[in-house]
């Protein structure tokens, strides 16, 4: 299965909230990675207008959520710290497998916060991303939602954006 060439079981696209926007889902990524229909990237951070300066906090901080929650995650199975050198169906199985029993544990523990991680989670080298593409397409849909309908009222507050 293959991301770049739309070879995954994705969902069909979705409404945004309060919108008639139909969006697909999408992996968020950081610089390192070719934005695409369904994995987008932060714009290239020069000469932002403050609509796309918005959309990279907000796709930032959607990333460092996913990238904290699988620290935790990690932290607790400590197999993902490391390649899995297994077959794929294989892996899949230690992959669920870990997932319910983190649950398991979660609910029956509850949170440590001293779970949490608080690594620098800053992103990698950037690649070429090649030119225009789908994933423009809806990176750009995106950012108006979040300007407008789906506007929060923090990410123009404390330089967020700026």
């Amino acid at each position: 299965m293959n991301l770049a060439n739309n070879e995954l079981d994705l969902p069909e696209n979705r409404f945004l909230p309060n919108t008639n926007i139909s969006l697909s889902f999408v992996f968020v990524a950081d610089e390192a990675f070719a934005l695409g229909q369904n994995l987008q990237r932060p714009y290239a951070w020069r000469n932002l207008d403050i609509n796309q300066r918005v959309f990279n906090y907000r796709l930032t901080r959607a990333r460092r959520f996913v990238e904290c929650t699988f620290g935790i995650f990690a932290n607790k199975w400590r197999i993902f710290h490391t390649s899995i050198l297994v077959e794929v169906d294989f892996a899949d199985d230690i992959i669920k497998t870990a997932y319910v029993l983190h649950n398991f544990v979660r609910r029956r523990d509850g949170c440590d916060i001293n779970d949490m991680v608080t690594d620098n989670m800053e992103g990698i080298p950037t690649v070429g991303t090649g030119g225009p593409s789908k994933g423009t397409k809806v990176r750009d849909r995106f950012k108006m939602y979040f300007v407008n309908e789906g506007n929060i009222p923090f990410q123009y507050e404390k330089n967020l954006v700026t």
